[in-house]
């Protein structure tokens, strides 16, 4: 069984691997954030925003490159003055990273090619999982279904 750990220790170590990584996000492709690391204590960002919009940025430049039949989109690199974020695809989710402007750019994309591949077997474990139902529920959901099949042969 997969519990959100997991994730913290794949996010931990991306960002002690290279010193220009101030945060690394894990959001799914809706945009909802599900896990999330930062190197310093307070770093003032808006996680699930961030999460959201890197996962927006990707998913649609994914879409522009199949589009174009130009292939499968590895890394979208958006750089500013003062940092840059990086996206890739890991399976169902998408992994952000937040860095410095002066970041390792190959080294950045060698540990979010592990990592992406590392994720998505978690990710994949994780969103297959089914939540534990007490017991008899499943009992009652299928008489509730049984009960509405009854009243649509009767209607």
């Amino acid at each position: 069984m997969i519990n959100m750990k997991s994730f913290d220790k794949i996010l931990s170590r991306i960002i002690k691997s290279e010193p220009g990584i101030k945060k690394v996000i894990l959001a799914d492709r809706t945009g909802l954030t599900i896990a999330h690391v930062s190197k310093f204590s307070y770093y003032p960002v808006d996680v699930d925003g961030i999460g959201a919009i890197a996962s927006a940025v990707f998913c649609a430049s994914e879409e522009q490159g199949r589009s174009l039949d130009i292939g499968n989109l590895n890394i979208v690199t958006s750089e500013f003055d003062d940092g840059k974020i990086f996206a890739s695809s890991c399976g169902p989710g998408v992994l952000c990273l937040i860095s410095e402007a002066d970041v390792n750019i190959g080294m950045i994309r060698l540990v979010m090619k592990s990592a992406s591949q590392e994720l998505e077997k978690v990710l994949n474990e994780f969103l297959g999982e089914q939540p534990p139902l007490e017991a008899g529920v499943l009992e009652e959901e299928e008489e509730d279904l049984r009960s509405a099949v009854e009243d649509l042969d009767k209607g």
